[in-house]
């Protein structure tokens, strides 16, 4: 089967998942015109009628599961379903899609755990899961994303701790897992590991331990968030982050040295 027709029957596949289309766009799925005009597809200037981006962001669709089928479209490298009402889990298929970018799911109602096979997207850059029903912990695998800039998993119930290589992701500018149960404490050298933070969110979890005295490194940073944990010790000296616009610490034992 020819690249252009295996994604049109992904495209379909993902037609037939949705139950609600209060705003009717996919009403140009169909066979009347080519699929690379339907609404929200977009297909590439090389590979022609190959679907490169699929943008289906707050249309109010309700549905799912998101068919594994869309992992059939190799050349995607945009998806983006975020603001809609869609359930199910994410498809660990979607790891083999090698050259996507951005992939965006967050404000939906998915559950299930992360697939580890994501951390196969080599030329990922966005991951957007945030305010889901997504259960687990994060997989090892994540800390394989190199090119990863942007990882927001806040507001889903996400436990267990915080693989150390994703630490190190030194591309990183926004890590945020906000609102989940998540614990454990923060690596001393993790301003020196992702030097190009602006944002760095970890509220409302479980962590504990001290607040690393590298974040000052990390001289980008506009927002830390890290209020509603079990942090203890002192509070770094954070004159040297002339960016910083938010800086959250509420609900803590900062400044006291816990006895154990």
């Amino acid at each position: 089967m020819r690249g252009n027709e295996t994604d049109r029957l992904a495209l379909l596949a993902v037609k037939a998942q949705i139950k609600q289309d209060p705003h009717n766009v996919l009403s140009s799925w169909n066979e009347s015109i080519h699929f690379c005009s339907w609404h929200g597809v977009f297909c590439g200037r090389r590979h022609r009628q190959r679907v490169t981006r699929l943008d289906l962001q707050s249309q109010k669709l309700a549905g799912g599961p998101i068919p594994y089928n869309i992992s059939y479209c190799s050349n995607l490298i945009f998806m983006n379903f975020g603001h809609n009402r869609l359930v199910g889990k994410i498809p660990s298929e979607f790891g083999s899609l090698s050259k996507l970018q951005n992939f965006v799911l967050k404000y939906n109602y998915l559950t299930g755990e992360i697939p580890p096979s994501l951390g196969n997207l080599s030329s990922l850059e966005v991951l957007a899961a945030l305010r889901n029903n997504l259960v687990g912990s994060l997989p090892t695998s994540l800390g394989q994303l190199k090119k990863l800039t942007l990882l927001l998993l806040g507001l889903n119930k996400l436990t267990g701790t915080i693989p150390p290589s994703i630490y190190k992701l030194s591309a990183l500018d926004g890590f945020a897992v906000e609102d989940n149960q998540i614990r454990g404490s923060l690596p001393s050298d993790l301003g020196n590991t992702l030097p190009n933070l602006q944002a760095f969110s970890i509220a409302g979890n479980q962590f504990f331990g001290s607040l690393p005295l590298s974040l000052s490194n990390a001289t980008n940073l506009r927002i830390i968030q890290v209020q509603q944990n079990k942090l203890t010790g002192q509070v770094p000296d954070f004159r040297k982050l002339h960016d910083l616009e938010r800086f959250i610490i509420q609900l803590n034992h900062l400044g006291v040295q816990m006895v154990t």
